[in-house]
């Protein structure tokens, strides 16, 4: 066990590259959810709606890793999406339990649409990286979100 004397002490949190990404996060996520709301869609139905462009057919499973949220949540998601005609989900004919989730046509455009959001709240980030590169400072982020796991 380690005792109090050893543990090394933390100066300011505020000043922590923890919080730093903390509030970088947070900012991102309240730009992306503000602009999407006026379009009828929460940042999860975005990613959702993204992952399901690149991989038609994606599990609930899947798309909640890819969201960032629970399976429980995801549900709740994908019911939402489907009422608003953006996804058709249909049954697995290998799996009888998993359902496959597709985009419709007014899901490709919804996400035509929210793309252009997102994009406006990525150039802010590479601007605000400026001069460093934006790549370099992706895969330092990365490299970050790693050392945790």
């Amino acid at each position: 066990m380690t005792s109090r004397k050893s543990r090394p002490k933390m100066g300011d949190p505020y000043a922590t590259i923890g919080y730093a990404l903390k509030m970088a996060q947070q900012a991102l996520r309240t730009r992306m959810d503000a602009g999407l709301r006026e379009i009828g869609l929460t940042t999860p139905q975005y990613a959702v709606l993204t992952y399901l462009k690149n991989e038609a057919g994606a599990s609930n499973a899947t798309l909640a890793r890819r969201a960032f949220v629970t399976p429980q949540t995801m549900q709740g998601i994908l019911v939402a999406l489907e009422r608003a005609d953006l996804i058709v989900r249909t049954a697995d004919p290998d799996h009888g339990r998993v359902q496959k989730t597709e985009l419709t046509a007014a899901g490709i455009d919804a996400l035509d649409a929210a793309s252009g959001i997102v994009a406006d709240a990525e150039r802010r980030l590479r601007d605000a990286s400026a001069p460093e590169d934006p790549q370099a400072v992706a895969a330092l982020l990365l490299r970050l979100a790693e050392a945790l796991r």
